[in-house]
């Protein structure tokens, strides 16, 4: 359209700050014929929700680097290796398998630190027993993935395996009802019911997931006031966790897609529960 002929502008003002706008406000009133300035909210971020086949295929393509890097570091994974060595071989590993960049900043806690859902990969140093918890992602096309696997260096014992098996039936329960018209609301609930209903319901996380794309963290944010509903197209996480302040944290999440033949799940990494 040729800017001679609009009079109607819209802008994102959550993403504009004053400073900006009073650049644009001036540049606006010298150079075009706008009459009309409204703000957008919400708006670009509902239609961002739905994927075309290209976008899909290329979240598809980062995850398939984030699965073969990971599987690429298990390998390297020995006592005495620290956090932050092992979140800097993941990286290196996205992006030789030509990843542009890291999706956000790796996640990555031993022992205790698992616990902590963002957890910045610290000194601290691998030690028989502990849980390994890594949420990562790679870029492709400007296109986000975003992947958590948590492992056991070790033997697990009865509660790691416990716990980890109520996760794992948390996401499986959300997962099986995922279909085209279900709420925001309603597949929350289907992992949340199993993970209230145990012994560890004080710690389980807040939320079940999040759609992702251009940014890690898109419409819609999955959780119990999630009106939203899915449709056909919609790329998301369902990642619901447990985590206990000194003992650790166990979550799986998985990038998951609705397509005109079902569900896809698009990371491809083993979810059983692996002792390293």
């Amino acid at each position: 359209m040729n800017q001679d002929n609009c009079q109607t502008l819209f802008f994102e003002s959550e993403h504009i700050n004053v400073a900006n706008w009073q650049l644009m406000s001036v540049q606006i009133e010298q150079q075009t014929q706008v009459t009309q300035i409204s703000a957008l909210v919400g708006t670009i971020e509902k239609l961002r929700m739905i994927k075309t086949a290209d976008e899909i295929a290329s979240i598809k393509q980062a995850a398939a680097i984030g699965d073969q890097a990971l599987a690429n570091i298990l390998p390297l994974i020995k006592e005495g290796i620290t956090e932050r060595e092992l979140a800097i071989e993941l990286d290196y590993q996205m992006a030789k398998l030509g990843s542009e960049e890291v999706s956000f900043a790796t996640i990555l806690g031993f022992g205790e630190r698992s616990a902590l859902p963002h957890g910045i990969p610290s000194s601290r140093k691998l030690k028989q027993g502990d849980l390994i918890l890594i949420d990562f992602g790679a870029v492709m096309n400007g296109y986000r993935s975003d992947m958590t696997r948590t492992f056991v260096f070790g033997k697990a014992d009865a509660k790691q395996k416990h716990i980890y098996q109520l996760v794992q039936e948390a996401q499986q329960a959300a997962i099986d009802k995922l279909t085209e018209g279900i709420s925001g609301q309603t597949l929350y609930e289907q992992s949340a019911n199993i993970l209230l209903s145990s012994d560890y319901k004080d710690y389980a996380g807040e939320g079940l997931g999040h759609g992702v794309g251009l940014q890690l963290h898109e419409q819609p944010f999955l959780g119990p006031d999630c009106k939203t509903i899915i449709e056909q197209g919609c790329v998301i996480t369902i990642e619901p966790g447990i985590y206990i302040p000194g003992w650790g944290g166990i979550r799986i999440e998985d990038d998951v897609v609705l397509t005109e033949n079902g569900l896809e799940i698009m990371t491809q990494a083993p979810k059983n529960l692996q002792e390293l």
